[in-house]
């Protein structure tokens, strides 16, 4: 099979725009019918760096039709297969798109960006292009297109960073990635170690296409071919022009699967070993972190425990498996200093236990029955540790963590503890905190910043003070309680880019009534009936 990339001159003064287009459309005349596939740069319809929303979006409309067009036409008259990125509009905007298009010219497939850069995702108003990502949020499985025998994979750009998408991607036993790309901050060097180390994961071809800064600049560039064996067949580094090549599409590369091994692929041999639970969260259950889940939405307050002792496991995981974005639970620590979750300081009425949590140690707990209140059904059942709830259950809810021992201001209030367990488990982006202290609040910004937190009720009656309180630390969010809630509260909050909590809610009216408020999040004891009266406004 014989290779094409092209790579044109890319421009950073927006002025080129339409010489760097008219220059592209001059390299894909110089193809011919000797070729069987040709891959061409991402964002061939805006081949210089276009500004903000309007530059990208000026671009498109006046390049995108022209760039697919040329590309059908180009694949009829080499007979040969085209992948050309380019943007595929929606009715929520462009997507940064690589379109298949077979010999014939037709149109047989396309990709999204699996990893819009942080330039896609960002508004006009924050300077970047504004596209449509929603996409990237669901859960999906690496896009595979079928063609003349072949598997192809693809990737974009910013899609060669997330080394833990190459096993996924070997999994599929593909043949070819197609690589459209940019990445101008990129020395060479570094470009040819990411894409060899691709292709030795993948056991595929990599055929890659990039444009040039300059003839002479150590970045960006480098449109090349690599081999499954991790060598480069071609590398263009800054040149301007076709690279071409000959490969065995079909070819794979094995070795001794270690010492005196059977011979195997790279990913069949690390296969064996992997250990998945000693890495980052992953996987088809995670949701998308906090901040772009969508709103409004219900938190399991204490979790499902309508049907399982409140702040328990059970009552955690019957509200996951039922679907909940979010739950909630209090923190407090034991004697010994074990981070546990229960409401109340007390132990009689969630438990056969008598006096305060802190007050005992974690070894006296778990001789309390934390079940028998609830019912026979759960008898025996412990009160659970923070890690334990993290372990279980880290990514596959956002938690709203109230922590208790904040509140009434204890001597110790493990903020080190609390942190570097949210951290050992990778939950950063899905956690946040709640409590009453602004003191608390403050000093939990200081050593955390990242962490996000919620001003919760300190019984000022006002609404509009709890959002004043939540601006001037710099808070994330803020829980309601009670009669201290307004619209208006809701609406300043908002237009100030303050989240709104609402505790609680169990009535399936009453839910429904501070939804249409605007709130974010309503908490509820009750989950499954409430969302089944309210699912129409959720998210």
């Amino acid at each position: 099979m014989k290779i094409c990339v092209i790579q044109p001159h890319y421009s950073f003064d927006e002025k080129d725009v339409n010489v760097c287009f008219e220059d592209l459309l001059s390299l894909m005349d110089q193809c011919d019918e000797s070729l069987d596939l040709i891959v061409l740069p991402e964002y061939s319809d805006a081949p210089a760096d276009v500004q903000g929303k309007d530059g990208f979006y000026g671009a498109v409309a006046a390049y995108n039709e022209r760039l697919l067009q040329k590309a059908k036409e180009t694949a009829r008259r080499c007979h040969a297969l085209v992948f050309v990125n380019a943007a595929y509009m929606t009715e929520k905007g462009a997507r940064n798109t690589t379109h298949a298009i077979d010999r014939e010219g037709n149109i047989v497939g396309r990709y999204f960006k699996a990893h819009p850069a942080p330039s896609e995702v960002k508004t006009d108003r924050e300077g970047g292009h504004e596209l449509d990502v929603a996409y990237s949020y669901e859960v999906e499985k690496p896009y595979v297109l079928e063609l003349e025998g072949l598997r192809f994979a693809f990737l974009t750009c910013y899609d060669f960073y997330f080394y833990e998408n190459f096993a996924r991607i070997a999994r599929e036993n593909v043949d070819v990635i197609i690589g459209c790309s940019l990445q101008r901050t990129d020395t060479h060097e570094a470009l040819s170690i990411i894409n060899r180390f691709l292709c030795y994961n993948t056991n595929a071809y990599l055929i890659r296409a990039s444009v040039s800064l300059s003839e002479d600049s150590p970045l960006c560039g480098c449109s090349m071919v690599v081999s499954p064996k991790g060598e480069e067949l071609l590398n263009m580094k800054s040149h301007v022009g076709l690279g071409i090549c000959e490969i065995d599409p079909h070819a794979k590369y094995y070795k001794a699967a270690g010492h005196m091994g059977v011979q195997k692929s790279h990913y069949a041999y690390i296969e064996e070993g992997r250990r998945p639970w000693l890495y980052r969260n992953g996987g088809a259950s995670v949701l998308p972190f906090d901040h772009v889940m969508g709103y409004p939405r219900l938190c399991a307050h204490r979790g499902f425990n309508t049907v399982a002792p409140e702040n328990t496991m059970p009552a955690f995981g019957a509200a996951v498996a039922l679907g909940a974005p979010e739950i909630e639970f209090d923190l407090w620590h034991t004697k010994d200093g074990v981070l546990v979750s229960c409401h109340d300081r007390w132990l009689e009425r969630v438990s056969d236990g008598t006096g305060l949590i802190y007050d005992h140690t974690y070894e006296e707990l778990l001789k309390v029955d934390f079940g028998c209140r609830h019912g026979e059904k759960f008898k025996g059942l412990r009160i659970p540790t923070f890690e334990e709830i993290l372990r279980k259950f880290g990514g596959r809810a956002i938690m709203n963590i109230h922590v208790k021992i904040w509140d009434y201001n204890r001597e110790d209030p493990m903020i080190e503890e609390i942190v570097e367990l949210i951290r050992r488990y990778d939950c950063e982006k899905h956690v946040y905190f709640m409590t009453s202290s602004d003191e608390m609040i403050r000093r939990v910004r200081a050593y955390a910043p990242d962490l996000p937190v919620c001003v919760g009720y300190d019984k000022n009656p006002d609404p509009m003070a709890m959002v004043n309180r939540a601006l001037a630390l710099g808070a994330y969010k803020v829980q309601f309680f009670g009669d201290c809630v307004s619209r208006e509260a809701i609406e300043y909050a908002h237009a100030n880019g303050i989240l709104c909590n609402y505790f609680y809610a169990d009535d399936p009216k009453e839910a429904r009534r501070f939804l249409e408020m605007g709130i974010d999040t309503v908490l509820t004891n009750d989950y499954l009936t409430v969302y089944n009266h309210v699912k129409d406004l959720l998210h």
